[in-house]
């Protein structure tokens, strides 16, 4: 690989792993959220809807991670 191409990987990693900061961050939130409702609202559908959300971030914040991990390997 050349480094123009290397380069430009990079640049995609960095952005990726500012994406990745800004959805850690959302998450940690919404779960703040949902430790801040009352035990009524945390089981009913509103409750499960933060969970969901939250986990869904988590598989997104480790489906970046793969692809910053994969792009690392791919710039060796």
């Amino acid at each position: 690989m050349n480094k123009q191409r290397r380069t430009q990987l990079e640049g995609i990693k960095d952005k990726l792993e500012e994406l990745k900061s800004e959805l850690e961050t959302l998450k940690e939130e919404e779960e703040e959220a949902f430790e801040n409702m009352p035990e009524s609202i945390q089981g009913g559908e509103r409750g499960e809807a933060s969970e969901a959300a939250s986990s869904q971030m988590d598989d997104a914040v480790n489906s970046i991670e793969e692809a910053v991990s994969s792009i690392e390997e791919a710039a060796i």
